[in-house]
């Protein structure tokens, strides 16, 4: 009994030992998991309900970029919102909308009833639980770590990704896509409430009288007196007058034009090739899988790089390469040495964008400042990216010029990031 007890509380030393900024990681994990494993499924459903409805492609993906646009407004507030409150309520209450956007999505009868159930509410509800409030919570417990802690938090998009993509190919195929949509909603519901109550309950470490990094006072003063420098100014206004967040915005706005095009259409360009439903959707999870390395190699080497761009233009790049191999995919073993390339440069982005941002602009406006820098990707560039695919495809009856296009931008962009200057040394 006394060695039991003995055990527990040894246990227990352990655990509490444990910086709390890994547990808040944890959290981010978990939620992005769920979010963006859910979020990036919709392809699965496209080309069923395009045989379903009839609806050309075009006014399906209008869906996906109505999503993506209302995500990335509200993105903003989110990011306000996360510099100033505990993110659990938010990311509650997102979880509730989310849950019921998807129980009235599978009632849609109109095109209408498509763009306010997954459009509206679940674009609402994903702002709420999406990358700006998970980058930018974990990012807040991290100075040292911050790329690493990044790169595990938003290892939860890849990963969950990687996991429902052929799971909702698995339950469309054997049962329809309405069961996919109940099944998405229950656990978004059950599970996106639960992990945040648990285990986001604070904002930042300064909230449970803790350093950055679990560190003492005395550790690494220089260091932190030199970050905090740059933290006391919170107004957005000179972050929106700096040349280098336009540069950013720019940058990430042209490759989110082609990452939700190329999420939203890669499934039903596999499907016209007379691949299965099932290994289509399965190429998704090895986007899942390889760019959650992805988000782990880059996250790990924004730390060691003397500056984070080069690892931007690196991620751009890979990508670039990807979207060439898709052009030649003409068989599953092809689609998926496409998905294993792609994936790991579009695992560059998640981990990258929040670390420039907070390189050069400070940790305590994170939130706000990566708010406004996703307002501007995924409002202007992740919702152009579905509806000109359609377009596209409408047009042309095919996807190689879509994805021609995405190649040439995405090499553009590599190049362009270079020019980003640094922060002013204090």
């Amino acid at each position: 009994m006394a060695e039991t007890t003995h055990k527990r509380l040894t246990i227990g030393n352990r655990v509490k030992s444990i910086y709390w900024g890994w547990f808040v990681v944890l959290g981010a994990f978990l939620v992005l998991f769920l979010t963006y494993g859910v979020r990036y499924s919709f392809g699965v459903f496209v080309r069923p309900m395009f045989v379903e409805y009839g609806w050309p492609m075009s006014v399906i993906s209008m869906g996906a970029s109505i999503n993506i646009l209302v995500y990335a407004i509200f993105g903003v507030v989110c990011g306000r919102l996360v510099d100033r409150i505990a993110p659990k309520w938010m990311m509650t209450i997102g979880s509730i909308i989310t849950a019921i956007g998807f129980y009235y999505l599978i009632q849609v009868k109109t095109p209408l009833g498509l763009y306010m159930s997954y459009g509206v509410l679940c674009g609402m509800g994903t702002a709420c639980n999406g990358a700006v409030v998970g980058s930018a919570v974990a990012g807040k417990w991290f100075v040292r770590k911050r790329g690493l802690a990044m790169g595990l938090a938003t290892m939860g998009i890849g990963i969950g990704t990687m996991v429902m993509s052929p799971l909702a190919g698995y339950i469309v195929e054997q049962y329809g896509w309405r069961m996919g949509f109940i099944f998405f909603g229950t656990l978004i519901f059950v599970f996106g409430i639960i992990i945040p109550q648990v285990l986001m309950g604070k904002a930042s470490p300064e909230a449970m009288g803790l350093m950055p990094d679990g560190d003492t006072a005395a550790m690494d003063a220089p260091h932190y007196a030199a970050a905090g420098s740059r933290q006391k100014e919170v107004s957005l206004r000179p972050v929106m007058r700096d040349f280098r967040f336009w540069l950013l915005a720019i940058c990430n706005s042209l490759a989110a034009i082609t990452i939700m095009m190329t999420f939203v259409h890669q499934v039903s360009y596999a499907v016209g090739l007379n691949i299965g439903k099932v290994q289509a959707a399965g190429a998704l999870g090895v986007v899942g899988l390889t760019s959650s390395c992805g988000k782990f190699f880059f996250g790990w080497l924004c730390d060691r790089m003397r500056d984070a761009k080069y690892a931007a233009a690196l991620g751009f790049f890979i990508m670039s390469m990807g979207m060439f191999c898709l052009l030649k995919a003409d068989t599953v073993w092809l689609l998926y040495l496409y998905a294993l390339v792609y994936g790991f440069g579009y695992g560059s982005m998640a981990p990258v964008m929040p670390y420039l941002i907070s390189d050069r602009f400070g940790r305590h406006i994170l939130g706000s400042a990566y708010g406004a820098l996703i307002f501007f990707v995924a409002g202007i560039g992740g919702s152009i990216g579905p509806t000109l695919g359609g377009l596209i495809f409408d047009q042309t009856g095919s996807y190689a010029n879509a994805w021609t296009f995405n190649a040439a931008v995405l090499l553009f962009v590599s190049l362009l990031i270079l020019l980003l200057k640094p922060a002013p040394k204090r």
